[in-house]
């Protein structure tokens, strides 16, 4: 799907180490909700409350998931899922768009 339709935005964005991670927050019709985001080059570290899938649109980066002991490499679109109550890190090479869901239990 290239595009949400009847969707509602929060204005505010959310921020993450100092504006190089930034998201906007989507509810879709359904009643789901999704946020679009932007990452800059740099390593990061993030923490999930529940599972999360990270449908990356475009960029170039590194991925080590929750138990994994090799970085998974990602050029351009590519999609990964992150458990739930974990962490899970980024080395972001390029400019990288995304999309980050969150399926219900």
């Amino acid at each position: 799907m290239s595009e949400f339709k009847n969707a509602t935005i929060v204005k505010a964005a959310n921020v993450y180490y100092g504006g190089q991670v930034t998201s906007r927050t989507v509810h879709l019709e359904n009643g789901t909700k999704v946020t679009l985001g932007i990452m800059l080059p740099g390593v990061y570290e993030f923490g999930t409350d529940g599972p999360e899938i990270m449908e990356i649109l475009s960029g170039d980066l590194k991925v080590l998931l929750p138990g994994a002991e090799v970085w998974q490499e990602i050029k351009g679109a590519e999609t990964f899922h992150v458990p739930g109550n974990s962490k899970f890190a980024l080395e972001v090479f390029g400019v990288t768009d995304y999309i980050c869901s969150y399926p219900e239990l």
